[in-house]
């Protein structure tokens, strides 16, 4: 398990719909994962609807913030599709089949998988979609931004900037 893990899995749930379980598991996501205490504390004191019309603002309404990570290199093409197998053809190569309601390249399966795995290739196959992701989100003014920041922090620093 990567010494990232924790921080892997509570980045996942804070990238969700923030549903009643997101909310039940705040504390625990605080203690547990520092470098998410700007997130986390925001998330604590935003009423439950208001956090839930933000997040659908923020990754809902278009792909300017998608959490598809086969979107920034694919678009909506052909070519996504083929994209997409291949993350399931890694999920499986670590005994793992993706059954998730999201498509298999959604950042949080792609995080927790990281987490529990340890196997980061394919957070640093996207590392130009993350990092893309991240200055977009920061560039919109949400909380969302420092998760990114943090995930971003744990990767290789070489990367090929993507601008849609």
């Amino acid at each position: 398990m990567p010494s990232d893990a924790v921080l892997y899995q509570a980045a996942a749930l804070c990238l969700t719909y923030p549903d009643d379980d997101f909310r039940a598991r705040l504390p625990l996501l605080r203690e547990a994962a520092p470098q998410l205490r700007e997130f986390t504390d925001h998330a604590a004191v935003t009423p439950a609807h208001e956090l839930a019309a933000h997040y659908v603002q923020v990754f809902d309404f278009k792909n300017r913030h998608s959490l598809y990570l086969s979107w920034w290199r694919d678009g909506d093409t052909r070519r996504r599709g083929m994209s997409l197998v291949r993350f399931k053809e890694v999920y499986r190569a670590h005994g793992l089949e993706f059954s998730g309601e999201e498509l298999p390249d959604f950042l949080p399966a792609v995080l927790e998988f990281a987490a529990r795995t340890g196997d980061t290739g394919l957070l640093t196959e996207h590392r130009a979609a993350l990092e893309e992701l991240r200055h977009r989100l920061t560039d919109f003014g949400t909380p969302y931004a420092c998760v990114l920041d943090a995930v971003c922090a744990t990767l290789p620093t070489v990367y090929t900037g993507l601008r849609r």
